[in-house]
């Protein structure tokens, strides 16, 4: 006498839930050019390291008393590795039901799922692979009645951005919960062509508003990533996503616990490269590749961009220094100068509360005239949002070190120091800074008596000419209300020096930063 009966109807079950939601609806699935849940899972983790959790569950026939067939949750979840780091990871199956939220008691995954409760209790990354819409109404007739919003609600999720990073890829197209989960993220990733992301699709927006319009036009990454900023980055295909994951993850720490993962570094810390010095043009309002100047100081390869395609008067960036993660704030001349605009002012918020969070030191590159002026700015509420990124930057307690490559000027210029810490700022030969520009501050601030001279074109350049004078950094150095003057080309040596020094505070510093984590 033996359980091989039970043990044989077990290997059935499992074959049933490897089968998903069967040929067909996998074959249409592959023909749109999209994974299927356990294809994914099997492309991003390490190869047999997935535990499943939940293989069983699903909604079984009987005839005669007998099983007959089981159709499974359309969620697959569990443990994994990547890199030999324990993840906790789920997603959608597409090909059954399309995803759409299974209504059991218990969640296996999305919001408040066990694997989300995997991810808080073990402290260890979760990993989203979205494609699902979410709710339905069908559930109604079904339960015979109707629930609150949020029955399943978001409260783990949120709990979960203070604790672990937390990583969504969207992967197909996410609509109601799964777009809501995909956002409550540390950072999240589409597919170009075949992801979409909103809040309610095409047939929901004709019904309610008369606009016809198909998914791509209304969540598609160019309006997600590039227009909204909704999404942080997108990607060429599901193999790319899965690369792109890795190596974000290789930036983070497991959890709020410990630290940010150090690697060896065969880049030299005093290495001076001497395109540096010929970067910044002389000519003031020229611009140049800010990006570039980046690679020139972190080490080799290692700058990884976040949401390269949105907001792009500012560049933000993890990359390492002597084989120690820090975040990168850049500011981009190529786009409006520099100036901080409200897409940018977002941008930068988001990514210095992940750095805070995750014990991420932030360097600030510098060169930005200020917030972006005129109505269309006002409008945009720039002077709020821009105000609100400097608000986060006064509450960091990771150390800040701050390089003014040239301009550093208005509130915006403020936001990029340490104010509450060290406050170690340097400067390139190229540096200015100051409450306002000279051209925009002169125009204002003598105004009645350019009017009055004889040639008011000349007079601005003479007062121009005369205050730029008292601009040089090294005139500032003296005084020592600027740390140091440095050659360009010992900029990463210098940050290289001080990126080590610090690693003993952050050593102490580690533990929960903000009540919810970083804000969505």
């Amino acid at each position: 006498m033996t359980w091989k009966p039970e043990a044989d109807e077990l290997q059935q079950r499992y074959k049933w839930a490897e089968a998903l939601g069967g040929e067909e609806p996998i074959k249409r699935h592959h023909e749109q050019g999209r994974l299927t849940v356990r294809e994914r899972i099997a492309g991003l983790l390490d190869a047999g390291s997935f535990q499943e959790v939940g293989k069983l569950t699903g909604n079984a026939t009987y005839v005669d008393g007998k099983l007959a067939k089981v159709v499974p949750a359309p969620y697959v979840m569990g443990l994994g590795t990547i890199a030999g780091r324990q993840v906790a990871i789920g997603g959608e199956d597409f090909t059954v039901r399309g995803g759409t939220s299974w209504g059991g008691t218990r969640r296996k995954g999305g919001q408040g799922g066990f694997v989300e409760d995997l991810a808080h209790e073990y402290r260890i990354p979760l990993i989203n692979l979205i494609d699902g819409a979410g709710g339905t109404v069908t559930s109604a007739r079904k339960r015979g009645y109707t629930v609150f919003p949020g029955v399943h609600g978001f409260e783990r999720p949120v709990e979960l951005l203070g604790e672990v990073p937390v990583i969504s890829a969207v992967l197909g197209t996410a609509a109601g919960g799964p777009a809501g989960r995909a956002i409550l993220s540390h950072w999240s990733v589409m597919v170009k062509s075949t992801s979409q992301i909103f809040a309610a699709g095409p047939p929901v927006v004709e019904r309610s508003l008369g606009e016809k319009v198909d998914k791509e036009a209304l969540g598609g990454a160019h309006v997600a990533v590039d227009l909204a900023g909704t999404v942080d980055n997108e990607v060429d295909n599901e193999a790319a996503c899965f690369e792109a994951i890795k190596r974000f993850l290789a930036y983070l720490p497991q959890n709020v616990w410990q630290l940010p993962p150090a690697l060896p570094c065969d880049d030299p810390v005093d290495r001076r490269d001497e395109a540096l010095l010929r970067i910044v043009p002389r000519e003031r309002r020229q611009a140049y590749d800010m990006k570039q100047l980046v690679t020139m100081i972190v080490d080799r390869d290692s700058m990884f961009e976040i949401q390269p395609s949105f907001g792009r008067s500012v560049i933000t960036c993890l990359a390492r220094m002597d084989g120690k993660v820090a975040g990168v704030i850049a500011n981009n001349p190529l786009v409006y100068g520099g100036a901080m605009d409200v897409k940018a002012a977002r941008k930068q918020t988001h990514f210095m509360e992940m750095c805070d969070t995750f014990h991420i030191p932030l360097i600030f590159l510098v060169d930005v005239p200020g917030f972006m002026v005129g109505t269309q700015a006002e409008m945009a509420a720039t002077l709020r949002e821009g105000m609100r990124a400097v608000y986060v930057g006064l509450q960091l307690t990771v150390p800040m070190l701050t390089v003014v490559i040239r301009k550093c000027y208005g509130m915006a210029g403020m936001g990029t120091t340490d104010k509450n810490g060290l406050d170690l700022k340097i400067a390139w030969p190229s540096a200015e800074w100051g409450s306002l520009p000279v051209e925009g501050g002169v125009a204002a601030a003598y105004r009645r008596e350019i009017a009055a001279a004889p040639d008011p074109a000349q007079r601005v350049q003479e007062i121009e000419a005369e205050l730029r004078r008292f601009a040089s950094p090294v005139l500032t150095a003296e005084a020592f209300a600027v740390e140091d003057v440095i050659d360009p080309r010992d900029t990463r040596p210098y940050l290289c020096r001080f990126i080590n020094a610090m690693q003993g505070k952050l050593a102490t510093s580690v533990g929960p930063k903000f009540k919810s984590g970083v804000r969505p």
